[in-house]
């Protein structure tokens, strides 16, 4: 799993959000995120957007509270 520190979207994006409509960031997120794309895309499904909530889900922890 990545550290904190490489869940920042590129610059102009906002940092903590997954642009699932841009081929390219789904490839640079699966990347950062060290897996899939259609892992990612799964994660993304079931948590929502949000970095942060993917890689808490990814790690076993589920999305954070609402």
């Amino acid at each position: 799993m990545p550290d904190d520190h490489t869940l920042l979207a590129p610059a102009g994006n906002d940092p903590d959000r997954i642009d699932m409509q841009s081929d390219a960031a789904v490839a640079e997120w699966a990347r950062r995120m060290d897996i899939d794309e259609t892992r990612l895309r799964a994660a993304v499904a079931a948590v929502g957007d949000r970095a942060t909530d993917v890689a808490r889900h990814l790690a076993g922890g589920g999305a954070a509270p609402a």
